[in-house]
């Protein structure tokens, strides 16, 4: 997306405001409130913990607001912001990798208590009996799915899937190319439908469930 183009988006109008004078802070108010559960959401899933989120979240407006001086309206504000969002949980993943402190699928939400992918890998190969599954154990399954995705797979499916951004706004958020983002939800679909298609097969998780299929 061009600049001309970037400039039709309301929120980068507001983005615009913030960046005046000494910084608008009823408009970087009004961003906050526009995207701060969304980027929780996304960040979440990311990072597997709603705690570390909710940090990671406002490191994300502060750094919005300590660079709105040099800010450039390119894109669309979501795919500024969220590719912010994304440099941070990448670089929290990093130092806690490095610290041996995180699993990927040691935990999930802390608001939620999911089954394991060993649970899911045990049923899926017929080794657990399959029972009617709530609203919530649906979810757990494909929270736990996702999670188990590499970084960069999940961040490029989230986007997608939940934030229905075009693969361009991916691409320009996650700083490649449309065809390494395609690649990247191609491989992401394929590794999902191998933990899910065996709930969806039994119909113990409608389809609508599942992220497995591309957006139109």
């Amino acid at each position: 997306m061009g600049a001309a183009s970037a400039q039709l988006d309301p929120d980068v109008q507001l983005m615009l405001r913030v960046q005046q004078g000494e910084g608008d802070a009823v408009a970087f108010e009004q961003l906050i409130a526009a995207y701060q559960t969304r980027l929780l959401r996304v960040l979440q899933h990311l990072v597997g913990s709603e705690a570390v989120a909710e940090d990671l979240v406002q490191e994300v407006f502060l750094r919005v607001w300590r660079a709105r001086k040099n800010y450039q309206p390119t894109a669309k504000f979501a795919t500024w912001l969220f590719h912010i969002g994304h440099n941070v949980a990448s670089n929290a993943l990093r130092d806690r990798r490095r610290r041996k402190e995180y699993q990927i699928t040691s935990n999930t939400s802390e608001s939620s208590a999911g089954m394991s992918l060993e649970q899911m890998a045990l049923a899926a190969s017929g080794g657990m009996p399959v029972r009617k599954l709530d609203l919530a154990e649906r979810a757990s399954i494909v929270r736990a799915a996702v999670e188990a995705l590499n970084e960069r797979q999940r961040m490029a499916l989230l986007l997608c899937n939940f934030e229905r951004l075009s693969y361009q706004e991916i691409a320009e958020t996650m700083d490649l190319s449309v065809q390494a983002v395609k690649s990247l939800l191609s491989r992401a679909r394929v590794n999902l439908k191998t933990l899910l298609q065996p709930y969806i097969d039994d119909g113990s998780l409608p389809p609508g469930d599942s992220p497995i299929e591309a957006n139109p």
